[in-house]
């Protein structure tokens, strides 16, 4: 008898060996339907298994479907198997290598002799849909090792024959077939070809065998998979939405930046662009000065020793750019922390001043590779609002908690709502004792939960010197952007010989908390723009209104409005030209600017203003003062940023 236990510890008893597809069956012709795989548990290991797998012992056994995520997970590695299949039908001469799940879908990468075109990827992905219909079943089959790549060889895959070649002698082989098409994969996969019914190839890109970029230059076919085509819908409108909101592209229509090739992964910005810079980095100098920060600066070179010291050099170099003078080397600093060790070492501190908290907007430079670079998403260069507090370990829960609540408050301010937690544990590559990382990881969970935040643990996500907590923002549409830390660092205090004298007269090294709630000042107004598809808030536009005439008998009155609202602090601009009002008023409208004032004859006399708000709204005839009181109370909006008692 085999006793096979479910998840609702219900148990249901076979008289011998049973295929999961069949448990399955036993339970319900529906779920007999919908299920894609098993995930045993047997002798203490869980693994995920094909429905056509034999158990053939006393086991717990939870039938995986498409609602499961790794369910979706196998419906995008057997689709990726289904677009190598399509492709080898009508491209029998093409060469297959790897083809993994991503975020959101997969990826398949060909060798072939000429490039895919888009017309290429419609008929591949309406071969897709002819051999998913075939419903195919998916056969898992073992093999030696060696023999495995003399059937590849046969096939004239040399790629895939190169893989399975580099797969240690002892190690099992597991292909997978359906119809005329074979491939290797550990699996498992989806019994057949009809539960893969909704997909779609999105695009076609360059990627170099191996990664490396002294191979052959491949062809990545990459594509979605869901479910059902509900989700892949709502997904496909994301990413058009997505398009729409490009800071790139928006970075140009609006004139607040540009990138060219001869400052890669660096920012040019533009009058406009450098206004929502000011207002983003004086809303966080505010920040500092309201919850006890000193704002330093550091400098942007130090001497290679003082990296070696701190142990960036050992674990960060290939990311650092270096520069000589007078046969010393120095690195260009790629953060802000040993620069803010030195400032706090230049004095010897009581116990009684502590907590010390440091803010710098310190610009960095990494060495990014060029393929990475991404907008102002992914620089070189950028700023951080970097902060860096020196505490006692009696301190150091508190600091945690306090920052969270300030971070929490900022995001709200820019129009987040909606944050996710994670604690980032002990890489392998580190430093630093297990008991400090003890101490430390346990620090920051309590933190969190005196905070009253649900978080997720990523194990071996820390950075080489702490573990840290990861706030991820959920923006308009739906997508998710890592921004804010906190990272506990027992460690570059100590090798860089920080001290404060305790209440004993004994010299006590400080813990040091690296934190950021912004992150890239860089990053995160790419973020803002993409957020608002543009539309920035009042307080963060570039422009928060312009002063339209209607004939030139008004001109010299929408001018005089321009200066009084100026005089109030506002960013006003005025159009004067001899264009018509519905021109003028379309071209701002595009330029997403707030608030479109609109003067003639009538406004002049009266001492008025017709004023539209963006998106067409007409707020109607008011006083100029009337819009005064309007525009300031929106400036105003976030204006408490001190975290309530």
């Amino acid at each position: 008898m085999v006793a096979i236990t479910l998840p609702d510890g219900s148990q249901k008893e076979f008289p011998g060996p049973v295929t999961v597809a069949q448990v399955a069956g036993a339970i319900g012709s529906g779920l007999a339907k919908a299920a894609l795989a098993g995930r045993i548990t047997a002798r203490g290991a869980t693994r995920l298994v094909d429905t056509s797998h034999t158990i053939d012992a006393d086991a717990e056994l939870a039938i995986v479907t498409a609602k499961d995520p790794e369910g979706l997970d196998m419906l995008r590695h057997s689709t990726a198997h289904l677009l190598a299949y399509a492709v080898k039908e009508l491209f029998p001469e093409a060469q297959v290598t790897i083809g993994p799940v991503i975020d959101n879908g997969f990826y398949y990468d060909f060798s072939f002799h000429r490039p895919f075109t888009p017309e290429d990827l419609e008929a591949i992905e309406e071969k897709m849909a002819q051999l998913a219909a075939k419903d195919e079943t998916v056969t898992r089959e073992e093999w030696r090792r060696d023999d495995a790549v003399e059937l590849f060889r046969e096939m004239g895959e040399v790629y895939k024959a190169e893989i399975i070649a580099s797969i240690p002698t002892n190690e099992a082989i597991s292909l997978y077939r359906e119809g005329n098409f074979v491939d290797l994969c550990r699996g498992p996969h989806v019994p057949s070809t009809g539960k893969l019914k909704v997909f779609k190839l999105m695009k076609v890109a360059g990627a170099y065998w191996r990664g490396d970029s002294n191979n052959e230059m491949l062809q990545r076919i990459y594509g979605t998979a869901w479910a059902t085509k509900q989700e892949q819908d709502a997904y496909l409108h994301m990413l058009a939405e997505a398009e729409k909101r490009d800071h790139r592209r928006l970075g140009r229509e609006l004139d607040l930046f540009h990138f060219q090739d001869e400052g890669p992964g660096l920012v040019f910005w533009h009058p406009k662009g450098w206004v929502i810079w000011q207002q983003v980095e004086q809303y966080m100098r505010a920040v500092y000065r309201d919850n006890g920060y000193q704002e330093v600066k550091a400098p942007q070179i130090l001497d290679l020793s003082l990296w070696k010291k701190t142990g960036h050099w050992d674990n960060y170099r290939e990311n650092m750019f270096t520069t000589e003078s007078e046969n010393r080397v120095y690195g260009l600093k790629p953060m802000n922390c040993p620069g803010h060790v030195q400032i706090f070492n230049a004095n010897l501190h009581s116990y009684r001043e502590l907590p010390l908290r440091y803010g710098e907007f310190g610009q960095c430079h990494r060495n990014e590779p060029s393929g990475s670079l991404h907008g102002m998403m992914r620089v070189r260069g950028f700023t951080q609002d970097d902060g860096h507090i020196f505490c006692t370990t009696a301190q150091l829960q508190d600091e945690c908690a306090a920052f969270t609540s300030l971070l929490q408050k900022v995001y709200r301010d820019f129009g987040f709502t909606q944050v996710l937690y994670k604690v980032a544990t002990r890489p392998e590559k580190r430093i630093g004792s297990d008991d400090s990382w003890d101490k430390a990881e346990a620090a920051l969970m309590e933190s969190l939960k005196r905070t009253g935040c649900e978080f997720e643990v990523s194990p071996g996500e820390g950075a080489f010197y702490g573990p840290k907590i990861e706030y991820t923002l959920k923006d308009a549409i739906g997508r998710h952007w890592q921004c804010g830390t906190i990272q506990v660092d027992f460690s570059m205090p100590q090798r860089l010989g920080a001290e404060y004298v305790d209440e004993h007269d004994q010299r006590i090294t400080p813990v040091m908390l690296h934190r950021a709630i912004l992150g890239s000042l860089e990053r995160f107004i790419g973020m803002l723009i993409e957020n608002y598809a543009g539309a920035m808030p009042p307080w963060l536009a570039p422009v928060q209104a312009v002063v339209c005439c209607i004939s030139e008998s008004s001109a010299d009155y929408a001018a005089q409005i321009t200066q009084t609202l100026k005089k109030q602090g506002f960013r006003v601009e005025s159009d004067l030209r001899g264009e018509k009002i519905n021109y003028k008023i379309r071209e701002h409208s595009l330029q997403k600017v707030p608030y479109i004032l609109v003067v003639g004859e009538k406004e002049r006399e009266a001492r008025e203003l017709a004023v539209r708000a963006r998106g067409g709204v007409n707020l109607g005839v008011m006083p100029v003062q009337a819009f005064v009181d309007l525009l300031q109370q929106d400036v105003q909006q976030y204006r408490q940023v001190a975290v309530p008692e």
